[in-house]
């Protein structure tokens, strides 16, 4: 069952966060947008409300709650509705796949992986954007998960957990960038990344098919 009760409840709150840590949102996206294909079919699975999408000019995705569709629709994006376990597109038909703050939320991250190895054409890549629990964002996320709305389902991964089971489901990796460095109150502007993971927060890693 897809983990959707807290984002069908509370979807506008969960927009709210993003401008509440507007520095936060804007140093993940600085991070993904690095990485991101220039050209080519980018579909994002989770699209959620579309915020990220649509700052990065990504114009189509799946999404399993329904409040979130109607939110992403109104910002004009293409969401079918889906779960990643079941991707609702033909065999390489994709350039890129992007899964920001989603790979906690998938019933199975193996067979989640799986189809996005499977829709994506030869060369194409998945790009994850995720809270590292090792980091300090992580571990006080994962201190106060049954306090959470939005957290209390998820399952928390590490970047080399992460690592592990992509490059078990065909994958090679081929960049790893890290941002968000010290708790959320601290940035109040847009900080930069670097490359590896173990010292920021947000992990962002592109693996190649």
């Amino acid at each position: 069952m897809p983990k959707i009760n807290a984002f069908q409840k509370y979807s506008e709150e969960y927009d709210n966060w993003f401008e509440v840590n507007r520095f936060a949102f804007l140093s993940e996206l600085q991070a993904v947008r690095e990485v991101l294909p220039e050209t080519g079919r980018i579909i994002e699975i989770g699209i959620g409300s579309g915020i990220f999408a649509e700052a990065l000019g990504i114009k189509e995705g799946i999404e399993p709650s329904e409040a979130m569709r109607l939110r992403a629709k109104k910002k004009g994006l293409k969401v079918l509705e889906a779960v990643a376990e079941d991707l609702p597109y033909a065999n390489e038909s994709v350039d890129a796949a992007v899964m920001i703050t989603t790979v906690c939320f998938v019933d199975d991250v193996y067979k989640s992986f799986g189809e996005v190895y499977r829709i994506l054409k030869k060369g194409g890549c998945i790009i994850l954007g995720f809270v590292d629990k090792e980091s300090p964002i992580g571990r006080e996320y994962l201190l106060y998960k049954d306090k959470s709305k939005f957290y209390k389902e998820a399952t928390f991964f590490s970047a080399e957990e992460l690592i592990g089971i992509l490059q078990q489901t065909g994958f090679t990796v081929i960049e790893i960038l890290q941002t968000i460095f010290g708790t959320l109150k601290e940035i109040n502007d847009i900080q930069s990344f670097i490359e590896g993971y173990g010292k920021g927060s947000f992990v962002v890693i592109k693996a190649r098919k």
